[in-house]
């Protein structure tokens, strides 16, 4: 007995010394990682002229436009801000035609409850320590993940979730394209895991579907992991790389140059449709202004929010390929099944207004930077009985669809 217990002291006395070096290696590779999200935040967060505390926690951070993140880009070291578009797309329809007595026009963000900045400055989401943790790391932090794009283009069945990601969508290709419009029903979809999200928006492609693709995107998402809650939030995302080393959300990184003063990219959105009651739409319009080549973002009829400099891209430097909008979720197979994150409202597109969720008046701007119906309209799932679509056209809300569903169900398994 007195033999084995020595051995045991011997063991754990060889041990100690391992145990404290795995220890300390832990202890440093924990405050580098603190360094760097340190390091990071402070490269996000500018000093602020004013902070508006948003009723949903968000701080909102009134910057002088010159500090935003777009300027730490070595490109933009001496670039004078565009104030305005050089040119608007043209309105092939009047205002009044376009809207929809549908539209709630009171739709905002949450945060102007309890104040506006001022004049002179823009608003900046603020990034907490929380928001950068839940990323896997700091540099994948504000950035989709790699093949997010749908490809509704030879489809193989056996790759239908091959990147965890799902789409209903409508598009257009096989044309220049310097632009598109939509008007986007909002809801608050619900999301199984926080490592999933669910969105809706437009895709502003240029190049293939391979390693070069450049892309714009702009819309509503709910995304725990990027925001830390489920509401419904404005926001924006390039690349110009097919989502590799390029690009990120709203103002995470350098990129987007934001003019306005009254919309916070990634701020939530108030208020949200209900199933069966109010309706409630936003309208996102991005193009290519024809003189200076950047890539401008209007958000409603008032608010023309900012633009990607031409630069950022190689393709879209010149005009989009494809144009896509509509709905897309992460499905990471919980359990091994389907998830039951909603997309949209969380109903198929067959119940219509006030329970399905839609797009309408879906336009493109041509090559005369005129703002027209799209021609030959395709349409794309990769699981029917998951989430649909279903397109259309009238007279009030020109070419639209209906889209979304529940995910997981008997006919989801």
């Amino acid at each position: 007995m007195a033999t084995r217990s020595g051995k045991g002291l011997l063991v754990l006395c060889f041990l100690l010394p391992l145990l404290l070096v795995s220890s300390s290696q832990a202890r440093r590779l924990t405050a580098r990682q603190h360094f760097e999200v340190r390091k990071h935040l402070k490269r996000l967060n500018k000093t602020p002229i004013k902070t508006i505390e948003s009723p949903d926690g968000d701080l909102i951070d009134c910057v002088h436009p010159y500090h935003q993140p777009a300027f730490d880009h070595p490109f933009l070291k001496n670039h004078t801000i565009q104030m305005q578009p050089s040119f608007h797309p043209d309105r092939i329809f009047g205002t009044s035609k376009v809207e929809s007595s549908t539209e709630k026009s009171d739709i905002t963000q949450l945060w102007h409850t309890n104040g506006r900045c001022p004049d002179g400055t823009i608003p900046i989401r603020r990034t907490t320590k929380e928001d950068v943790l839940r990323a896997s790391s700091v540099k994948r932090f504000g950035k989709k993940s790699h093949r997010s794009i749908p490809r509704p283009i030879s489809i193989n069945p056996d790759l239908v979730n091959e990147n965890g990601h799902q789409h209903a969508i409508a598009y257009v290709e096989g044309d220049k394209f310097y632009g598109a419009k939509a008007t986007i029903n909002v809801w608050q979809p619900k999301i199984q895991q926080s490592n999933e999200f669910s969105l809706s928006q437009l895709w502003i492609l240029g190049g293939s579907f391979g390693q070069d693709l450049n892309s714009i995107e702009a819309g509503w998402q709910v995304s725990p992991d990027l925001y830390g809650d489920n509401n419904t939030r404005l926001f924006t995302y390039w690349t110009s790389d097919a989502y590799q080393a390029t690009g990120c959300y709203n103002l995470l990184c350098s990129g987007f140059i934001q003019i306005n003063s009254q919309i916070a990219m990634g701020a939530s959105i108030s208020p949200i449709s209900g199933f069966g009651g109010s309706q409630y739409d936003i309208s996102i319009l991005v193009w290519k202004d024809p003189k200076q080549g950047n890539w401008w973002m209007q958000f409603g009829n008032d608010y023309v929010l900012g633009y990607w400099p031409s630069f950022l891209f190689s393709y879209l430097a010149d005009s989009a390929t494809m144009i896509e909008w509509g709905g897309e979720v992460v499905n990471s197979e919980p359990d091994g099944e389907h998830t039951s994150t909603q997309m949209g409202s969380g109903h198929f597109p067959d119940e219509g207004f006030g329970k399905a969720s839609y797009f309408r008046n879906i336009q493109i701007v041509d090559s005369s930077n005129n703002l027209r119906a799209p021609k030959d309209i395709g349409t794309f799932t990769e699981e029917s009985s998951c989430y649909d679509v279903q397109n259309g056209n009238n007279g009030e809300w020109g070419n639209y669809f209906y889209y979304g569903g529940p995910g997981k169900s008997p006919n989801c398994p």
